[in-house]
């Protein structure tokens, strides 16, 4: 049995660090190599050899201590997990994985080895080192997983300015006509978006747009509904959204416009993940981090800017 045992822990690190090598080169099956073996690492090996350890000591008063160091466990690779894979709750479980063993392993940890006779100091100090590692390599991991995305996001920022240069030269065939007025009252509105923004920042649109390594906390989660509800917006981003859904309904009732309007809650992204409209200025302004925020911004711009030239084609 624990032959069985070391072979398939084995076979599960080397699944592992093959899917950490696949993800740090970008090549396929990357994420599927990562779940399929740290899944079998916390649900299978790790369940099985502090079963095998916990009969073989003959110490049924360390059971607590073997369900907690299996539940630390699971919440450090499940956070890391998430985490590599940019799924939702990431970040949640990332902060529960540095608090965790702190307030629940290792209480429990110190409690048992207190009753124990062949108590050693140097295994708690060794469990201590260990904490502080796990801690330093989670809050680590955030931060470069974040970065990385970030920046490659950067990228994407520079197309949408980019694009919006050439869109603001060419002019729309009836710059007075009802809905390129009211696209213009919603740009009026992402602008002043952006600039409240960016001076929380220290920093300006021309700097954003000449390079967008500029913000002071480009992951700051929060930020934009904090500087909205602080120009006195209630709720924050309601503006923004009522006037996206306004344009949205005079598009509806605007000859050549009424195919895009049917597609305009895609082209704004106003659709949230729980199908809530209410919820729709905390996905965008709360739970998006600072870049994100004004990449959003500058992409809507530039659709913006979009509506307004096709109708030259119309």
């Amino acid at each position: 049995m624990k032959q069985r045992l070391y072979i398939f822990g084995v076979i599960t690190v080397i699944v592992i660090l093959t899917g950490t090598i696949f993800k740090i080169n970008h090549w396929p099956g990357a994420g599927y190599l990562l779940i399929i073996g740290i899944i079998a690492l916390v649900l299978v090996f790790l369940p099985l050899a502090l079963i095998d350890h916990y009969k073989s000591a003959g110490n049924k008063q360390n059971l607590l201590l073997h369900i907690v160091t299996w539940l630390t466990c699971f919440i450090i690779f499940m956070g890391m997990l998430f985490k590599i894979q940019h799924w939702s709750g990431a970040a949640l479980l990332m902060a529960v994985a540095i608090i965790f063993p702190y307030v629940v392993f290792l209480p429990v940890f110190l409690v048992t080895s207190a009753k124990n006779k062949n108590f050693n100091i140097f295994n708690t100090v060794f469990v201590l080192l260990l904490l502080a590692v796990n801690s330093v390599f989670c809050a680590l991991l955030s931060l470069n997983v974040s970065r990385e995305r970030i920046h490659d996001s950067f990228n994407l920022s520079d197309n949408y300015n980019k694009v919006e240069s050439v869109l603001k030269q060419i002019p729309a065939s009836d710059p007075q006509s009802p809905v390129n007025l009211k696209i213009n009252e919603v740009l009026k509105i992402v602008d002043e978006y952006q600039k409240l923004i960016f001076a929380k920042n220290g920093s300006t649109e021309d700097q954003w747009n000449r390079g967008q390594d500029i913000l002071r906390w480009p992951d700051l989660t929060g930020l934009a509904a904090k500087v909205l509800t602080e120009s006195g917006e209630s709720p924050y981003g309601s503006q923004l959204q009522n006037g996206l859904k306004d344009l949205i309904s005079l598009m509806s009732k605007t000859p050549g416009y009424e195919q895009m309007a049917e597609n305009a809650i895609t082209i704004f992204d106003l659709d949230p993940p729980a199908k809530d409209d209410a919820a729709w200025p905390m996905w965008k302004f709360n739970e998006d981090n600072n870049t994100w925020v004004l990449i959003y911004l500058d992409g809507l711009e530039t659709n913006l800017q979009m509506i307004k030239t096709s109708g030259n084609m119309n």
